[in-house]
């Protein structure tokens, strides 16, 4: 299939992400929604507890961000994904991001 700007938007993210359907790209749409927002929320309670405010040193912020946070998100996206029947897809996606990873951090 040649995409095109003609061509739907949610018909490009089918194509691809290589999925059957317009409902699977509705529900990886929705995965990320669901797993950003929940993030969100649950930066600001951690913060909160750890008594971050606007004098907080932003590198602090950026450590706990990385370390907490953003291990956090990628955890949402295989559960929310899973309940919305996209579980393999963002599990392949995931095996992908930690071998990037694995490769910046061990390039041996």
């Amino acid at each position: 299939m040649q995409t095109t700007s003609k061509t739907p938007w949610i018909s490009r993210l089918q194509h691809k992400w290589g999925l059957e359907n317009t409902l699977q790209v509705v529900a990886v749409l929705a995965t990320f929604t669901l797993a950003g927002s929940s993030v969100v929320w649950l930066r600001k309670g951690l913060f909160w507890l750890l008594g971050y405010d606007a004098n907080t040193p932003f590198w602090l912020k950026t450590i706990t961000y990385v370390l907490f946070i953003f291990p956090t998100y990628q955890i949402l996206l295989l559960v929310y994904g899973g309940l919305l029947g996209q579980f393999h897809f963002f599990w392949e996606k995931e095996k992908k991001m930690l071998l990037w990873l694995k490769s910046k951090l061990n390039p041996n």
